[in-house]
């Protein structure tokens, strides 16, 4: 195996003494949705995706628990002098790459599916043709002045595209076909924007004669959804499969679903830990907190816009919140700290574009 080969391995393989946060790191970072595990001396036993620890977490599975609790022990592999069958054997079983091992069970290299070589149609192609999607694109954009006094945030370009086109392209990829923006701030640039684009999908125009909120706003659509319905904010990137989140919120019976992603915040110091009268029982140098935030994207059942106020400030927590004290059921959907990119500060938005270079 060559040195360059050897080092670009190193990106989707880690030993099992890692936590599964740790491998969602490693996950984040190599941009395939996929590790795996290997003994120290190499020997595959498992992978792990983000498919597998999102079905962890959401089995209240704790990520600072070792990788091995989420992965999957028997991973498909083929052995080198059968590697001309990686792509027969990655169509059919629907994956999206194959380790090759040699004859002591190490991996000597990893073989990606082409996406675009597939023998088969992929559902998510079609997956929103009939779920409308609700674009909060109302609010000044505080956080990003004084951008934000010249173009409205919904039309600050993320590289050459503005982030709410950039948000639907993304949508349509997965065949969603009507938008509903809540406008306000600056509208008439918006609606000027659109106009002058051929984009390839309908899009209608809710306007505030005054801040609504996230939520205040929806009761102006004069619609009446049937399915669930996608709201989210204008200023986020989910890189993730909406299909699967779609699929999730339907089949977890909530009203409705929060996609939340996994923040971690270091610790500069030595934390200590403590009982009673000041006895320190551990020292943990530096650690990482980590929780689940909320993105802006959510997946509503109809009958949840039912409970929004007319005519006043209302938002989508006030929604949720809501929602959970008349018995309802509010689930979250959790991707990865990569897979959420946030503009709504400077600070962001650089990260956004190296992201968007990458893998959008």
């Amino acid at each position: 195996m060559s040195e360059e080969n050897s080092i670009t391995l190193e990106k989707f393989i880690s030993t099992k003494d890692i936590t599964i946060l740790q491998a969602m790191q490693k996950i984040d970072v190599n941009t395939r949705s996929i590790l795996y595990i290997v003994e120290d001396d190499g020997v595959l036993v498992a992978s792990i995706s983000d498919g597998d620890i999102r079905r962890w977490i959401l089995k209240s599975g704790d990520v600072n628990d070792n990788v091995m609790m989420a992965a999957y022990k028997t991973p498909r592999f083929l052995y080198e002098n059968e590697a001309d069958k990686c792509n027969f054997l990655m169509n059919s079983a629907h994956i999206t790459s194959i380790p090759i091992l040699d004859k002591e069970n190490k991996i000597v290299n990893i073989i990606f599916r082409d996406k675009s070589k597939a023998d088969y149609i992929e559902a998510a192609d079609l997956a929103l043709s009939d779920t409308p999607i609700i674009i909060m694109a109302g609010g000044k954009g505080t956080r990003l002045y004084p951008y934000t006094k010249i173009l409205p945030k919904p039309l600050i370009p993320v590289g050459d595209i503005p982030i709410l086109e950039r948000i639907m392209n993304r949508f349509h990829e997965y065949g969603a076909r009507k938008f509903y923006l809540t406008v306000n701030y600056k509208k008439e640039m918006i609606k000027s924007y659109f106009a002058e684009q051929k984009v390839p999908y309908e899009i209608e125009y809710v306007e505030e004669d005054k801040p609504l909120g996230t939520a205040g706003s929806i009761r102006l659509i004069q619609e009446k959804f049937e399915r669930p319905v996608i709201v989210t904010n204008c200023d986020i990137l989910i890189d993730a499969d909406y299909d699967s989140i779609i699929r999730h919120h339907i089949a977890s019976e909530n009203g409705i679903t929060i996609v939340s992603s996994l923040k971690n915040f270091p610790i500069p110091y030595g934390v200590l830990d403590a009982e009673k009268e000041g006895l320190v029982t551990a020292i943990r140098e530096k650690p990482h907190l980590s929780y689940f935030v909320n993105t802006g994207m959510y997946v509503v059942n109809p009958a949840c816009f039912n409970m929004i106020p007319p005519d006043v400030m209302y938002h989508m927590t006030d929604l949720a919140d809501d929602l959970m004290k008349s018995g309802g059921r509010v689930g979250m959907y959790p991707i990865s700290e990569m897979s959420f990119l946030d503009m709504g500060e400077f600070q962001e938005m650089k990260r956004m574009e190296d992201r968007i270079s990458e893998v959008l």
